[in-house]
């Protein structure tokens, strides 16, 4: 891509959070950790430091050199990253007297500087340092200050390079999106061309190029960030797709027959295939969650690959895998440390000779959607609720049969359903029912029962990374526990979850 944005990852929580509010700005970026610089910076039109967890006068900091791009490309420093310019070039930081955290104001803002324009004074900044900028770098002014930060802002002489000492990402900082696009647009000249739109026709054009004639496979899962790549693939390549269906057996209720239709409705090229009784059989006994995804994800590979290899001279697998999953695979300190198994993340096994094409990857969730919607896709694909890969298996806690999915599929129907009849669906990111492995104590009919309890999940989120608990109004969950008790047989006790994400998980395995 020409007309990008690099961006240099110190490891800070906030980096993914640059990228979403350049990328609002219709500009394509890229994140990139510090020591990996990449060699061929033609495409980049700026530069962007990130923040970090570590402390510049730390012996063990990040140190890359830029040499390549100070000075040479247009840069902003933020927080760690103005730290950084300051500390290796010729200023000074120190630990600062009082932490400096959370909301800030702007006392200060020098005249006609062009990083602040439309931006006034008592504009609310984020701050988030322990460490201040006491001396500046060589040739270096202060342009913005704050009540206790006076270095909150400055600008090297004679180069289109600043530092800011809070985070313009964050939403806390009311001016940050401005602040962004006059560094990117009015200083950096970044033309603002990155639309779905832009990035349909550019993808279809690669894919044709890539793939040429060669036949892919790909595993449908009646998600989002699959049927958009099927899509963009069948643009592409037509006929030449191939498209894999799998039931494990661990869908929601009627969802196979269900979305294999609306995947027909679409023009691809599909095929459904029913294994329910091997994945049951596979997960037999098996109560350890990591164990249950490793099962689902052995037999899936077995079951795909027995299908595959069935087309002949398949050359291509394709995969839905996102932006958020190649960042986390390149992060600054190597893979995050493993919460839970990714389906789609970690390669293919050795008796798979497949190359992988992944039109997605450098894609953030909320974008998906967006380039589905340019393609005129379905609503309801493009609206459909994130959904696991191994599906019930980890909504069911502790061992699995199919008498406890039928009864989970039951309880899950009556909970959607009553979503959309609300007209909460589309207000919720996900949700779903949980069966716990527990029985309790309830009445039934002047009689005592000894049954199953269900806790309902439903979240809100930007693209899963973090999540919150939705606010369900009472009646809601009132009638919704009460058809699930009255209609699914086995069940005599209904919760609600509300726990936010982090410290909890949105699923409970």
């Amino acid at each position: 891509m020409q007309n990008s944005v690099l961006i240099l990852d110190f490891g800070s929580q906030y980096t993914q959070l640059i990228a979403r509010r350049v990328r609002e700005l219709n500009i394509y970026c890229e994140i990139h950790p510090f020591h990996k610089i990449p060699e061929d910076l033609s495409p980049f039109k700026a530069v962007i430091l990130s923040g970090s967890p570590f402390s510049v006068r730390a012996d063990d900091a990040p140190h890359p050199d830029l040499s390549s791009v100070k000075g040479k490309l247009p840069l902003l420093g933020v927080c760690y990253g103005a730290q950084y310019l300051a500390h290796f070039y010729g200023g000074k930081v120190a630990a600062s007297n009082i932490r400096e955290y959370g909301r800030a104001h702007l006392t200060v803002i020098k005249d006609a500087q062009p990083l602040f324009e439309n931006i006034t004074e008592n504009s609310q900044v984020w701050m988030s340092h322990s460490d201040t900028i006491k001396d500046l770098p060589d040739n270096a002014t202060t342009i913005a200050s704050t009540a206790d930060v006076f270095n909150a802002a400055y600008r090297i002489d004679n180069e289109d390079t600043y530092g800011i000492q809070f985070h313009p990402e964050v939403y806390h900082s009311t001016d940050g999106k401005t602040l962004l696009h006059n560094f990117l647009i009015n200083i950096a000249g970044v033309e603002p061309d990155w639309t779905p739109g832009a990035f349909v026709d550019m993808t279809v054009a690669d894919l044709k190029e890539k793939i040429g004639d060669d036949k892919v496979v790909l595993g449908l899962s009646g998600g989002v960030d699959s049927s958009v790549a099927a899509i963009l693939l069948h643009k592409a390549i037509g006929k030449n797709l191939h498209c894999i269906f799998v039931n494990n057996g661990l869908l929601r209720k009627d969802e196979y027959d269900q979305v294999l239709h609306q995947y027909k409705d679409l023009g691809l090229n599909v095929k459904g295939v029913d294994a329910t009784a091997r994945f049951m059989d596979a997960l037999a006994g098996i109560e350890d969650p990591e164990l249950k995804r490793k099962a689902i994800g052995r037999v899936f590979i077995e079951v795909f690959d027995d299908e595959a290899t069935s087309i002949e001279n398949v050359t291509y697998l394709a995969q839905g895998t996102i932006y958020p999953d190649v960042i986390e695979s390149i992060s600054v300190n190597g893979p995050s440390a493993t919460i839970k198994s990714h389906h789609n993340v970690g390669g293919l096994p050795d008796f798979m000779k497949l190359k992988i094409v992944e039109p997605l990857r450098m894609l953030f969730k909320d974008e998906v959607r967006r380039v589905g919607k340019e393609m005129d896709m379905d609503p309801n694909i493009l609206g459909r609720h994130p959904f696991p890969g191994p599906g019930l298996a980890i909504r069911i806690l502790g061992a699995i049969d199919q008498g406890k999915v039928r009864l989970l599929q039951e309880a899950d129907a009556i909970f959607i359903a009553n979503l959309k009849k609300w007209e909460l669906y589309d207000k919720v990111w996900q949700a779903g029912a949980i069966l716990l492995p527990v029985n309790s104590v309830g009445v039934m009919g002047d009689e005592r029962t000894y049954e199953k309890c269900v806790a309902l999940r439903a979240v809100e989120s930007t693209d899963g990374m973090t999540a919150d608990w939705v606010d369900l109004p009472y009646k809601f969950l009132q009638d919704t526990s009460n058809e699930i008790i009255n209609k699914v047989k086995g069940v005599n006790r209904v919760v609600y979850d509300i726990s936010s994400k982090p410290p909890a998980t949105i699923e409970w395995e």
